[in-house]
This record gives C-alpha cells, sequence and structure tokens, in this order.
C-alpha cells in the first residue's frame, strides 16, 4: 500500500539467503493492513447510519457479511529474487541434491581406536598408539563424510591403497577397492553398511594374501556423468599385519591357546646352559611397545626385498633372519664373541628387546653392539610376533656347527691322537638358540608346513647373506635336506653324528669312531600358557637310535660331502660315559664328574683315558687347556668302573669366559681290539639368581617397590657390578651401578615404581660385570586396577 515498505536491518534476519523477508518482519506488515481495512469498514457503517439514502446496501445478506468478514488481504510484497540454493532440508532430515555441486569427501574417520571395533575385532589392541592396525583376510569399518548425501545412482565412489615407493596395480602394492552390493572372500571390496545424511560407512575387505606393511589412503569420488574425479588423501596410514586368525592366511594357527602364546605373549624365557645343566631366562619381547611396530616396519623397509614379496611369509622371514644380524648388511644387531665388549652392551645384560630396537630405529639403522645368539632370538621372536607370524624362541643342546656341509660333525687326530686343530673346524656349541615361525609351504612338498626353523644369528651364508631358513621342521627330522631353505645346516645342528678321523702315514684319514648321540639334546621352548620347559626334541628328530632315526640321518649324508661315510659299520664293545650329580657343580667351588667305563664283552680289556679339559665358550670355540691327564683303565669281563674325576676352583677361577663353560675330552685305544675310544662332555658352571622380592600392594598408578638380592659366589671382588632392571607396565628399562661386591658378600638394591598397566606383570633384573655372567632374576606382580 501507499507509504508502507518493508525494512531489512542487517542479513541476520533474512534468513540464509539474502533478498528474502523476515517471517516476523511479513507478518507485522500483513498485520498493519488489516488493522487499516477494519478502521475504514466501521466509518462506511456509521455515515451509512447518519445516512442511508447515500449509502445503500445492496442486500440483508451483504450486510450480516460485512459486520464479520474483513476484506481481502491485499497482496504481500514480492521477495527479491535469490539464486537457487546449492541443497535444502525438510524437517525430517531428507537430503535434496541440487545440479551443478561435485561429491567431494570432507573428512575421513578410521575408526583407530584400541578400543574399538576394528583393533578389538583383528587382535590388535595390544600396541601402542591409535592408528588403524588390522590384519589381512579380515573386514574392518571407516566412516567418511561427505558434502551431501551419496547416492548410487548419480555417485561413484572407490577407495586407493598404495604401499612402497613404487605402488603398481600388477604388484598387489597399488590396490583399487570398488564398492559393491555384497562382499565376497579373497578380495579387495566395499560396501557400505551405513548412511545417515551426509556420513557413510563403509566395511572394507581384504584378501588373505594382502601384501603387509603401511599403506596410505586416498578416496576418489565422482559422478556417473564422466566427470574428473576428486580425490581426498586421508593423511593416515593404515598398517596391516599377517593373520594367525585367518584359515586362507598361511600363517593360520587353529589353536586358540597357541595364538595367544605364539603372538599376543610379550615375555617368554630362553634356554641356555648344557643338556645336564638347562638355565633359563625371562626375556621381554615387547612386540606392543611404543615404537616397536615403527622400528619393525622400518626393517621391512630397510631390507632389499620389492613390497611385493611382503604377501609372502617366507620372504618375510628370510629378510628378517637376515636382517637381525649386522654382518653383511647394517642389520640390527653386532655379533661380538671376543669377550671384550667395552664400546657396547654385552650380550648377557640384555634382558629385552625393546631397547635393542628402538636403539636401531631411533639411530636411523645404526647397528647395535652387542649380540650373541639368545639375543639375535629374542629380537627375531619380537619382529615376527609384531609382524603376525607366530614365533617361539628354541635352544638346542650341544648343537652342531657343519662348515663343509659333510651332514656330520668331524673330528681330525694326528697318529698319536692328537685334535689336529686347523682341521677342526667343525664344532659343537653348548647351546644354541634359534626360532620356530609356524606356516603353510606351498613352495614345498605336502607335509612339510608348520612349524619352520630360522636362524637370526650369523654362522654361515646362505645365497650369499647372512641368515637362515626357513627350513621344514618335519623335512629336517625325515632327512629330507635338499628342500629349501637352508635344511642340511639345521639337520646337521641337531642330528648329524660326531665321526673322529684318524691320519694315516700316507696323510689319509680313516674314521675310527663314529658317535651316534653326540649332537641334538633337550630341544627346548617355553610351554604354552605357563614358564615351564617344554621339551620339543621329538619334533626335530626320531627317538636316538631308533630305525627312523638312523634311516633319516643316512638319508641325509646321501646329499652331504661325505655320502659314503656309513659304508663301514664298526663293533664297539667299550663304552666312555661322563656323569654328574644334581644339577652339577656351583662357580666358585670345585667342579666333580664321574667318568664311567664299562665293558660288555665277555673277556678282560685294557687301555688308558687321555683326558682334557679346555674353557669353551658356548659356540664351541675353545679358549685353553686347564688340565690334561691320562687315567689307566683295567676292566675284567663285564666289569664297569667309575672314576672320580676333579677341577679345582683354582684352575679355572682366572680363565672363564662368557658362559662358564668347560669342554671334557677322553680319548684312548682299547688294547686288545684297537678299538678308539672317545667322548667329549660339555658342562658349565651354575651361577646364582637375583633374588626379587616385592614390597607392597601392587596397584596402577600406586608406587610400589622390589628389594632385589644378589650374593657373590666366589671368593674374590667383582668389579664394576651392573644391574639392568625392566618391567613391561611396571617401569622403563634403566642401569644401576653397584661398584665393586666383595668376595661372598650380599648387594641388595631396592627399586621404587608406579605400574602403569594392570594384570599379571614381570619384574626381570640381570647382573653384568666382567668376572660372572648369567646371572639374572624375576619376580611375578599382579597389578590390580582400582
Amino acid at each position: 500500500m501507499p507509504g508502507e515498505r518493508l525494512t531489512v536491518r542487517d542479513m541476520s534476519e533474512v534468513g540464509r539467503f539474502p533478498g528474502a523477508a523476515p517471517p516476523t518482519r511479513v507478518e507485522l506488515t500483513i498485520q498493519t493492513q488489516v488493522e487499516k481495512k477494519q478502521e475504514e469498514g466501521r466509518c462506511r457503517r456509521w455515515f451509512r447510519k447518519i445516512c442511508p439514502c447515500c449509502c445503500k446496501r445492496q442486500n440483508s445478506a451483504s450486510c450480516d457479511i460485512t459486520d464479520k468478514v474483513e476484506y481481502i488481504k491485499p497482496p504481500a510484497p514480492e521477495p527479491t529474487p535469490v539464486p537457487e540454493p546449492a541443497k535444502s532440508t525438510t524437517e525430517n532430515g531428507d537430503a535434496k541434491e541440487l545440479e551443478g555441486i561435485k561429491l567431494s569427501v570432507c573428512s575421513v574417520d578410521l575408526l583407530s581406536s584400541r578400543n574399538g571395533q576394528n583393533r578389538l575385532e583383528h587382535h590388535t589392541d595390544l600396541y601402542h598408539g591409535d592408528e588403524l592396525i588390522i590384519r589381512r583376510g579380515q573386514t574392518f569399518q571407516i566412516e567418511l563424510e561427505l558434502n551431501r548425501p551419496f547416492s548410487a545412482d548419480t555417485h561413484k565412489l572407490h577407495l586407493d591403497l598404495k604401499t612402497g615407493s613404487l605402488p603398481l596395480v600388477s604388484k598387489g602394492t597399488h590396490v583399487i577397492i570398488p564398492l559393491v552390493d555384497h562382499l565376497e572372500d579373497e578380495r579387495w571390496e566395499a560396501k557400505i553398511v551405513e548412511q545417515n545424511g551426509n556420513k557413510i560407512k563403509l566395511s572394507v575387505n581384504s584378501p588373505a594374501s594382502a601384501v603387509i606393511g603401511l599403506y596410505g589412503l586416498t578416496v576418489m569420488t565422482s559422478s556417473v556423468k564422466n566427470e574428473a574425479s576428486t580425490a581426498y588423501d586421508a593423511n593416515k596410514n593404515i598398517v596391516m599385519l599377517f593373520n594367525p586368525w585367518c584359515e586362507e592366511d598361511t600363517v593360520f594357527l587353529d589353536d586358540e591357546e597357541e595364538r595367544k602364546e605364539y603372538v599376543l605373549n610379550d615375555t617368554g624365557r630362553i634356554y641356555y646352559g648344557t643338556e645336564k645343566q638347562i638355565g633359563a631366562r625371562t626375556w621381554n619381547f615387547g612386540q606392543f611397545q611404543e615404537g616397536i611396530l615403527d622400528a619393525c616396519l622400518f626393517i621391512l623397509e630397510k631390507s632389499d626385498m620389492p613390497p611385493s614379496g611382503r604377501g609372502d611369509p617366507v620372504n618375510v622371514v628370510r629378510v628378517i633372519s637376515a636382517l637381525i644380524n649386522a654382518q653383511d648388511d647394517f642389520g640390527v644387531l653386532v655379533g661380538n664373541w671376543s669377550g671384550d665388549y667395552s664400546d657396547g652392551v654385552s650380550p648377557s645384560a640384555w634382558s629385552s628387546s625393546v631397547e635393542i630396537l628402538r636403539n636401531y630405529h631411533h639411530s636411523n639403522g645404526t647397528p647395535v653392539s652387542y649380540g650373541q645368539c639368545w639375543v639375535f632370538s629374542g629380537v627375531t621372536t619380537t619382529v615376527l610376533r609384531c609382524l603376525g607370524i607366530p614365533a617361539r624362541s628354541v635352544t638346542n643342546f650341544q648343537s652342531a656347527h657343519d662348515t663343509d656341509v659333510s651332514l656330520t660333525t668331524d673330528v681330525y687326530f694326528d697318529k698319536d691322537l692328537e685334535p689336529i686343530d686347523y682341521l677342526n673346524t667343525d664344532s659343537v656349541w653348548n647351546f644354541h638358540v634359534w626360532n620356530d615361525c609356524w606356516m603353510a609351504r606351498p613352495d614345498l612338498p605336502h607335509g612339510n608346513g608348520g612349524w619352520q626353523a630360522v636362524d637370526s644369528t650369523p654362522q654361515e651364508t646362505s645365497q650369499g647373506t647372512f641368515c637362515c631358513g626357513p627350513a621344514s621342521i618335519n623335512a629336517i627330522r625325515s632327512g629330507q635336506v635338499y628342500l629349501k631353505h637352508d635344511t642340511p645346516f639345521v639337520f646337521a645342528e641337531v642330528n648329524s653324528d660326531k665321526i673322529y678321523w684318524q691320519r694315516n702315514v700316507d696323510g689319509t684319514f680313516t674314521q675310527f669312531h663314529i658317535e651316534k648321540k653326540a649332537v641334538g639334546h633337550c630341544i627346548s621352548t617355553k610351554a604354552v600358557g605357563s614358564d615351564e620347559r617344554a621339551d620339543i626334541t621329538h619334533l626335530y628328530k626320531h627317538q636316538e637310535g631308533s630305525e627312523e632315526e638312523r634311516i633319516a640321518v643316512e638319508t641325509a649324508s646321501r646329499y652331504g660331502s661325505k655320502p659314503d661315510v656309513y659304508s663301514k659299520p664298526m663293533a664297539e664293545d667299550v663304552s666312555v660315559e661322563v656323569k654328574m650329580e644334581g644339577e652339577g657343580p656351583r662357580m666358585g667351588a670345585d667342579a666333580k664328574l664321574s667318568i664311567v667305563v664299562k665293558n660288555s664283552s665277555s673277556l678282560p680289556r685294557r687301555t688308558t683315558l687321555h683326558s682334557q679339559v679346555a674353557v669353551m665358550y658356548y659356540t664351541g670355540v675353545l679358549k685353553g687347556t686347564l688340565k690334561k691327564e691320562q687315567l689307566p683303565v683295567e676292566l675284567l669281563a663285564n666289569e664297569e668302573k667309575t672314576i672320580e674325576w676333579v677341577l679345582p676352583y683354582q684352575q679355572y677361577q682366572n680363565h672363564l669366559v662368557d658362559q662358564a663353560a668347560l669342554m671334557l675330552t677322553l680319548s684312548g685305544k682299547v688294547s686288545e681290539t684297537q678299538q678308539v675310544l672317545a667322548n667329549q662332555t660339555t658342562f658349565r658352571l651354575r651361577t646364582p639368581d637375583l633374588n626379587i622380592t616385592p614390597l607392597g600392594e601392587a596397584v596402577v598408578g600406586k608406587e610400589m617397590a622390589a628389594k632385589i638380592t644378589f650374593t657373590n659366589p666366589l671368593p674374590r671382588t667383582l668389579k664394576n657390578v651392573m644391574f639392568r632392571v625392566e618391567g613391561l607396565g611396571l617401569q622403563k628399562g634403566h642401569e644401576v651401578a653397584v661398584g665393586d661386591v666383595g668376595g661372598h658378600a650380599t648387594v641388595t638394591l631396592t627399586e621404587h615404581f608406579i605400574p602403569t598397566q594392570p594384570g599379571s606383570r614381570k619384574l626381570v633384573a640381570s647382573l653384568d660385570c666382567k668376572q660372572l655372567t648369567q646371572v639374572h632374576g624375576v619376580a611375578d606382580i599382579n597389578v590390580l586396577d582400582i
């Protein structure tokens, strides 16, 4: 109407679109117009009463209606035209797509919380951090937020996963994941399982043969009109691991208790010593600790293996075997058997893989000093379990090291039965620690899957690299040494015969004795679900002396460098054996053994036993001879004699190395039959344990203490004693310098710490000094969560 107008004070009053009048202003304006029309109607009625002739009513009905009904409202002012909105939302939340706006991704949520569905279902909730860590062959979920509701009729969407420096679709390192209506096994596929407005949840499936490692994720969107795709980089990595829970994965392990032990258990036991004096130490594998997964992925990246090869656990295990040692590729650990560790850490001082792997990663691949076989094995267990391959540390006592692929352990003597040192390159280690890992072996004949031996300690090269395995344990047991990888070497370690050779006048050698039970005793690993020792010798070899075992040995020898070694069997009627009482001699006391000589013939026999005891590294390398003597023996028919043998403490106190190991060698010739007697026995001097006693109640967030007690067993002072203490979920590993500890003195150390994780925990401590090694202890602590 004339004189009336709509006013807009600021943009906040006009809603989303400029030029549209606020509803309140419109209502007020309309209400004003009605009031003016009502006033005009009353005037006309008054005038009609005063002068009815001037204002005639058309009819009575018209008057009644005018009294009750207002005049028709004039049309409201038309709003200023505005551009069409991208979309409008009705009260029930249904989104309407408008033309001209491309579909794009606003954000990606990988649902990677440690306590979320993905991590729990994939058994990766124990890993540190909030990355998306998944296992292949199993579905996982992610959420996408889009700029508009997704419509399958008008939109396209797929996921891109890339791993390695040069991702290729043909190599399986660039994966294009399409959207499908129904997920199928053994394929990369994604399906929308929830849609709420602009958000969609995808269930993504991966094949059980997928390449493991670190993937980058990109989401690609477009329309069905073949317009250019829009890429959204999630800027978050996805870690893919092997999956022992997936039946289609080659590392599948069908026993849940074994999966808990060989994949999820982050502590274990490693055995050492000799077959008659088996020692055990606790080792923290720590595969879920902060930085360990990153370190394991770093090791894979450092290898020469192309990323496409990471789908096969055989390839991965072989590469890990090579890279745990630094012998030829700047791997994780430097091996050192010299006894001088002044510029690093003594191998016996380590109790955990965590510090070793962190140091290696943080230094960008600088090898850590130092390791010996149990350290190499402990770190290998950590890496394999971290990547999802079931693994365990295994100790073989009297472990042979065959250097000439003869599949026998050869000992050479001159005509006077003196050892020929430069020829005696084969050796028998008191113990040797390697690993078993679990996988199918589709590359081998049926029946050779299951446990595979892998050894990261650098002993011999394999295809030009210091690595060993994986070798099928079933193939080793049956003597099928022609099956890869490195089966002959492992067979010799556990089941080679020890053959004694004597040089003839013409320079040739004649074998004069075969010791058939010399190697491969008490093969040990930690039992499933407990800290007990499990003897798994039967997995590696048939019962000693059985027909099956002899067939396996002779089968294997035919593929060695001396295939005719068993052509001439020898008769024997006199035997010699070494026995020890109880757990054997202790460090600081005289070492006492018993030599038992038996004549099983019906005639008398005479011989002279030549005895020699030498200090030995646990690898079988002799450092030096401590004592030699001759023992004349006369036996009646069917007689057995026991000779007491003693090595005084004063003779060995200044000569021991690392494992406090000794080797007693006996040799002799029977006068009547010219039968040669030979026996080599290794033994160690047992060391004391550290006694660890928890003090106070163990509660998360509450300080507690533990008392560590050690008594020096020697009558001499220990110099520069160092304690190393660590407990996963209890306290970080650290060193405590104790200084000198006098002869037979006792030292007590009290540790104060605050537990950070509930459950059953282990506090581990070890002692390191030049004069005494392999001293350690462990305490079980049950931490409450209040």
